[in-house]
């Protein structure tokens, strides 16, 4: 139990820094409460009205952000598989060529498609 004894403590601190910080800014923070702070804030911009459904809104956006999560995780699962590739031989190569592949792949794909080209 001494060794899990300064982590309990740190998490405490971090617990309690939390709650003291969120309690201190309700009970010394302004109070002074109007429209323009209920308000969605845009740059300063007044706020265009949008149509009922939503209006519409580019896919590209989200396309690029799920490669760039795909990407990311990649990278994180590649950093500890070349920190241990030395220990795992052959077997850690044909698992890394199983996962690049399929990533390889989808990449592409996406660069035949189109969807890395910025318009």
């Amino acid at each position: 139990m001494q060794l899990y004894t300064p982590i309990v403590a740190l998490m405490a601190l971090a617990l309690g820094f939390a709650v003291f910080s969120i309690i201190m800014s309700a009970v010394v923070g302004p109070k002074r409460y109007n429209k323009a702070k209920a308000d969605a804030y845009e740059c300063g911009i007044q706020p265009t009205p949008q149509a009922a459904e939503g209006g519409r809104f580019p896919v590209r956006y989200y396309i690029t952000a799920m490669l760039f999560i795909v990407f990311d995780i990649e990278i994180v699962f590649l950093y500890p598989l070349a920190v241990a590739y030395d220990q795992m031989k052959l077997f850690g190569f044909i698992e890394m060529v199983l996962f690049i592949v399929p990533v390889f792949v989808a990449y592409w794909y996406v660069w035949r498609r189109g969807g890395l080209e910025w318009d």
